[in-house]
């Protein structure tokens, strides 16, 4: 495994961070008041001008492929960049993306919803959860049922991320309740104006998804995605597409978290002396040091097996577990270091407080991934020996 970067990786990753230094960072103050006053996030116009400022520099669709537009760039250097983005709580994402399951649309849904999307002109959003089907995708209710040329969609959609902004929603509904749901369901593509509706879900970070209804929503047939009754292929697809991004990003605020308390621990002083001369507070920094390296081998092997194209399921859900597990710890332990002032709103400690939580829950919850790990175990999927 050699994950020695060229000096053109090493220039993309150079440029990421001077962006989220000079263009992203700063933007912190503001989000926090904005949040702070009941406006969750920045204006959509404003993240946008960031992303075409981005463009200009020839940053556009770090994943997508040449042909479209994008940069093409492997695993490995989007994790890196995933990383540095994450350095800043402020939900910047470079643009030009699209979900993968989008690249399996016909010519005529190409040019109506994959090329929009990448170019920023259309919003999507990913809708299976449902309010009794998390993490077991195949309880799903949402049903969908043929009329002459029509399909005729009924059900309610939960926690869906960019539900409320976005104007097309991926929605996964069950065709044919005689089969097993890997073949009973059917993926859609269906546009706001068809009729269905959202409503924000209140949290207590800023993630800001959505619930969506759907009342009898009419879609022509063109709206399937893929094939009739293999939907639930596309949808394991989609979740599995880069589950190591979401440790990856974690990892940077992570790393940004413990140089934050270093510089406070170094000019905090009680008792005549700086609070980085106390143990207790050495064995905080020590400790999430550690986990951090860790981290980020587990989070650079999972990529690094995406980029040698082996099933990188199992890497990725022991990075995700860990990464969740120890974002929340090191956050903890930084908070602590920062005392009084960590628990206020004065510093972005809190705030990434909240929101990591969540890493432990979307995507699959640390529960899920246990499971995951475990039966690949026991099942033989997989070895405790590595992949080397």
């Amino acid at each position: 495994m050699d994950l020695t970067l060229t000096e053109e990786e090493q220039a993309i990753r150079a440029w990421v961070r001077t962006f989220v230094e000079r263009e992203i960072i700063p933007l912190e103050p503001e989000l926090l008041r904005r949040e702070r006053a009941g406006e969750p996030g920045l204006p959509t116009d404003e993240l946008r001008a960031l992303q075409h400022k981005a463009r200009e520099s020839g940053f556009w669709g770090v994943l997508t492929p040449e042909e479209y537009g994008g940069m093409g760039l492997g695993a490995v250097m989007a994790a890196l960049v995933e990383c540095e983005l994450g350095r800043s709580f402020v939900p910047f994402k470079f643009g030009g993306y699209a979900d993968n399951i989008l690249y399996d649309a016909n010519e005529e849904q190409r040019a109506k919803y994959l090329v929009p999307t990448i170019e920023g002109e259309r919003l999507s959003c990913f809708a299976i959860t449902e309010p009794d089907a998390g993490s077991d995708a195949k309880a799903i209710r949402t049903s969908a049922y043929r009329d002459g040329d029509e399909w005729v969609i009924n059900g309610e959609k939960t926690f869906i991320t960019g539900g409320d902004a976005a104007d097309f929603c991926m929605v996964f509904a069950v065709t044919d309740k005689s089969r097993a749901a890997n073949r009973g369901v059917t993926c859609f593509l269906v546009d706001r104006d068809r009729g269905w509706t959202s409503a924000y879900i209140d949290t207590m970070g800023e993630w800001g998804p959505a619930s969506l209804t759907f009342d009898d929503v009419r879609v022509p047939q063109s709206a399937v995605l893929g094939e009739v009754g293999h939907g639930f292929d596309l949808a394991m697809r989609w979740i599995g597409q880069g589950r190591y991004l979401l440790p990856a990003r974690a990892l940077g605020a992570c790393e940004r978290m413990v140089e934050m308390a270093m510089q406070h621990a170094r000019t905090r002083t009680t008792f005549g002396e700086p609070i980085a001369a106390r143990q207790a507070i050495q064995w905080m920094i020590a400790d999430s040091a550690v986990e951090i390296e860790a981290l980020r081998w587990l989070v650079l092997s999972a990529a690094w097996q995406v980029d040698q194209g082996r099933d990188s399921r199992h890497a990725q859900s022991i990075a995700k577990l860990y990464g969740g597990i120890k974002a929340n710890e090191i956050v903890d332990r930084m908070l602590q270091v920062h005392g009084g002032m960590g628990y206020t709103r004065e510093l972005p400690l809190e705030r990434w407080y909240r929101e990591l939580r969540l890493l432990r829950i979307y995507e699959g919850t640390d529960e899920m991934q246990r499971r995951t790990i475990s039966r690949n175990l026991l099942k033989g999927h997989a070895s405790v020996r590595g992949v080397l």
